[in-house]
């Protein structure tokens, strides 16, 4: 029998989404939870106007909408109030032509959410729960995972402290410091990519109405692109009646937009309605307060080292947002290690006396973790950089249209009633990824966004099965013209 009495403690490292639905899932399981946070609390208003100098807006959808049902029921229904649902893509030409391509035939949406809105809803849901503390303005020096000990520093009170640990988890970003402390135990295969690309946020302010009452200029309920081949800008919609734009483009493009003529000229060619809605004095003071941020793509194996850690999220797979699966992605993480670890049987109870050094429950699920979710983690990331080509290019050409006539025809032939999160219902909760093999003609975004029951990999072989039909059929197809 173990002498100690107290459950086991877990360090979250990392305040975001992905770190504070980590510390509330191992809570809601038994464990005691400290979170440590480099930053300041969010919840300042220094810290919320930091924010809106670099964060693209989030699309929540069906994955990061289960996973947090999965942990807390209640939370999801309250931050379900505070999005605004899009149903499809309206794709801006240079003329101004509008063209919708909606994103589901059965109605079904992806949520547009302000970035510091869900961060700070999701830390206060972790706040209100009393075995989880959140430290902020703490930096972690270094780890020592046999030990079990983190050396971190206050940095208010400019000193350095040790903190036991049983469980880390590194939730601190694409710059993680978990994973670099744990390459250094662990033999971690490890693929850092910088685009040659970069992005600048820029504000719609919201219009005004006969009455004189704040209005969209926009229709709210689509995410606007305006494709431009080698970049592009799009649009997501914010509670308050603004849009939060956001312009993707080669670092060469914006290196040329360095003069304030050189912009607007630049806007007017190629975004002239956009420009008319966002505004010349906007447009410009944007570009002189918004930094012009990277985009990074990473990819790393394995994640966990024994049973002392584990990294997930933007620490183990940061992407790039053309898929808009990033945060889905990480709080799906979440959903998945806490499925293993309840099948494992993973007790946060102390281990008994002289079984302190390795809890082989936990070990195996931190490795059944690593194992089975590295080929969804690739292919997603895969596959939300495919997707920038199509975002800024593909979706103006007659092949992207044919074929996504196409794949909506055999999707309603083959696939005659709707698989909605709904009707998932709790299995999610219990199951990763119940549809191993899921029937019917499925269109790749419906697998990807609206079918967290289809594990990534399995999407992107799906998809790539139903292509190959397509071009067999199409190669038959000009045979039979051929010979006619």
């Amino acid at each position: 029998m173990s002498t100690k009495t107290s459950p086991r403690r877990a360090v979250v490292v990392g305040a975001g989404p992905v770190g504070c639905l980590a510390a509330m899932s191992l809570a809601k399981m038994g464990w005691r939870v400290d979170v440590y946070e480099f930053r300041p609390d969010m919840r300042l208003p220094a810290s919320k106007a930091a924010a809106q100098q670099r964060s693209i807006n989030l699309a929540i959808s069906s994955r990061g909408i289960a996973a947090l049902q999965a942990i807390d029921p209640a939370v999801t229904a309250r931050f379900m109030d505070t999005v605004i649902p899009m149903r499809g893509r309206m794709i801006h030409d240079l003329h101004g032509n509008l063209d919708s391509q909606l994103y589901d035939r059965d109605g079904q949406c992806i949520n547009s959410i302000d970035r510091a809105l869900l961060n700070e809803g999701l830390l206060g849901e972790a706040l209100s729960v009393p075995n989880i503390r959140v430290f902020f303005r703490h930096k972690i020096v270094s780890v020592d995972f046999d030990r079990r000990v983190l050396v971190v520093r206050d940095v208010d009170a400019a000193k350095d402290v040790q903190v036991d640990f049983d469980l880390c988890i590194g939730a601190d970003g694409s710059y993680s410091v978990i994973r670099r402390q744990l390459m250094r135990v662990v033999r971690m295969d490890f693929q850092q990519e910088y685009l040659a690309h970069e992005y600048i946020e820029l504000k719609m302010e919201a219009g005004r109405d006969k009455d004189g009452q704040p209005t969209f200029l926009l229709d709210p309920n689509h995410l606007h692109i305006w494709p431009r081949h080698s970049f592009m800008l799009i649009a997501l919609p914010n509670k308050d009646r603004t849009f939060t734009c956001t312009l993707f483009a080669p670092t060469a493009e914006f290196e040329r937009l360095n003069t304030r003529d050189a912009i607007t000229a630049w806007f007017q060619s190629h975004f002239p309605d956009a420009l008319k809605l966002i505004g010349e004095a906007a447009l410009l003071n944007s570009f002189q307060r918004n930094p012009r941020n990277p985009l990074i793509s990473i990819k790393a194996n394995p994640y966990h080292y024994k049973d002392r850690a584990i990294i997930l999220g933007d620490a183990a797979h940061s992407m790039v947002p053309f898929f808009g699966q990033g945060l889905n992605c990480g709080l799906e993480d979440v959903r998945v290690l806490t499925v293993l670890l309840q099948e494992a049987g993973v007790d946060p109870s102390p281990l008994p006396d002289g079984q302190e050094s390795l809890d082989t429950r936990l070990a195996g699920a931190l490795s059944r973790y690593s194992a089975t979710r590295h080929e969804d983690l690739v292919a997603i990331n895969d596959l939300a950089m495919d997707n920038y080509v199509e975002m800024r290019h593909s979706v103006t050409t007659p092949a992207y249209v044919l074929r996504r006539a196409v794949d909506k025809l055999l999707f309603s032939v083959s696939m005659p009633k709707a698989v909605t999160l709904a009707s998932l219902g709790p299995l999610l909760a219990r199951v990763a990824f119940p549809s191993a093999r899921p029937r019917g003609w499925l269109p790749l975004y419906t697998m990807v966004t609206f079918r967290p029951d289809i594990s990534y990999a399995t999407a992107k072989r799906k998809a790539a099965e139903q292509s190959q039909a397509i071009s067999r059929a199409g190669a038959v197809g000009s045979a039979v013209v051929a010979v006619g």
